[in-house]
């Protein structure tokens, strides 16, 4: 028997009825569903806990981006496919439109999806020399001050040769499925998410120097702090780690990558023209 579980967002009442409507035609369709710990508990379905939730055939993401992000975060070791249901504002990687949701799960069922594989990373934590901490991102892996803090003083090197030094609210760096995220926020290119980059982007640089460089997915990208307050460093903005003055952060390509439900080939560029009114009179 077919498992497929689902990932919730709980905040968006059309994304929960969705849901609920999806898990009633699957199981007329003898297909095993369970639900995310939250949601499951929630709503009152069977559900499965977090450790165990790509441990199926397909999990279905309802809400926007971020739940799909969330899910890569789980499914990314696995590589268990994943179907992103866009209810959202802008939904970049999500590609399923809510009406075709039932179309793209039968597909997959009867061995008719394709597939994509988006690149991530690894962001490691390096103190007095040892790694202290593993991060993996479908997004950005981010270095960033306090609100209460003063600035960094970040040291660049790439490839083990070093690039520049400069004070700065932060950096990060990006995939090309992060570059419509927290990169394009902070000035950073958008990139065809085909494209398979390593996009570093200074956030509040302090200084005219300071520019975005898009660099090979084989990089290695690191950085020294120095910081007058507090800092932390986050994956896609969901983990977060307190840094010290001294800590060095090294970003490489991670060995896991996020495999998504190809709904269509053409989805990036017509999001482009529709969600960032590319082209729109005012």
């Amino acid at each position: 028997m077919p498992r497929i579980h689902f990932l919730v967002n709980l905040s968006r009442e059309d994304a929960v009825q969705a849901a609920l409507s999806t898990e009633q035609w699957l199981a007329e369709s003898s297909v095993d569903v369970a639900f995310d710990p939250e949601s499951g508990a929630l709503l009152g379905r069977r559900h499965v806990a977090y450790p165990e939730f790509s441990d199926c055939d397909l999990v279905v993401s309802f809400g926007g981006d971020g739940t799909l992000i969330q899910a890569a975060s789980f499914c990314s070791e696995r590589r268990t496919p994943i179907l992103g249901v866009f209810f959202g504002r802008f939904g970049f990687v999500t590609q399923c439109a809510p009406n075709d949701v039932r179309q793209n799960i039968r597909q997959f069922l009867d061995g008719e999806s394709d597939f994509e594989e988006r690149m991530m990373l690894k962001g490691e934590l390096v103190r007095h020399g040892k790694v202290v901490a593993t991060l993996h991102a479908l997004n950005e892996v981010a270095v960033q001050r306090h609100m209460a803090a003063r600035l960094l003083f970040l040291t660049l090197r790439v490839d083990w040769q070093e690039i520049t030094m400069y004070p700065a609210d932060g950096v990060l760096v990006a995939t090309s499925t992060g570059s419509t995220a927290y990169s394009l926020s902070a000035g950073g290119p958008v990139v065809d998410p085909r494209v398979q980059a390593m996009i570093l982007t200074p956030v509040a640089p302090h200084t005219l120097a300071a520019r975005p460089l898009v660099l090979s997915p084989e990089s290695r990208i690191d950085f020294t702090v120095q910081i007058q307050g507090d800092a932390m460093l986050s994956a896609d903005g969901q983990w977060r780690l307190n840094m010290l003055t001294g800590d060095e952060v090294v970003i490489t390509r991670s060995e896991r990558v996020t495999r998504l439900v190809q709904v269509d080939r053409s989805d990036f560029l017509v999001k482009l023209r529709e969600r960032l009114l590319w082209g729109a009179r005012s």
